[in-house]
């Protein structure tokens, strides 16, 4: 029986992690089930989230390996670049902000 780790986080800052063994030829839908967080957080068993094994997107389909790491990633709610680009807008100007103090003799923006 391959032993495998199934991760989800529901929120920010909050991850649930559960460790199980399934049965040879399991997927990872089959051990989203038995680990039993379908039950807790119902957008698992639907389309919601997009399944990973060690960071890599794979299908619900998929078989699973001894000592898969089985990640369950929810969508985005806000594109990284834009959010990125809106906490540069609201520090202002480059002489504020992260870039107020600068080493005697460094560059500007380190």
């Amino acid at each position: 029986m391959p032993h495998v780790t199934v991760v989800y986080s529901p929120g920010a800052r909050e991850v649930i992690e559960q460790e199980l063994d399934v049965p040879e030829g399991a997927s990872v839908r089959d051990a989203v089930r038995e680990s039993g967080l379908a039950a807790h957080y119902p957008e698992l068993d639907g389309e919601a989230v997009v399944p990973g094994i060690w960071g890599r997107a794979v299908e619900w389909t998929q078989r699973v390996q001894a000592l898969d790491r089985i990640e369950l990633c929810r969508s985005l709610t806000v594109d990284p670049k834009i959010a990125r680009r809106e906490r540069f807008r609201q520090q202002g100007a480059r002489a504020t902000g992260l870039f107020a103090r600068r080493r005697k003799g460094g560059k500007a923006g380190y």
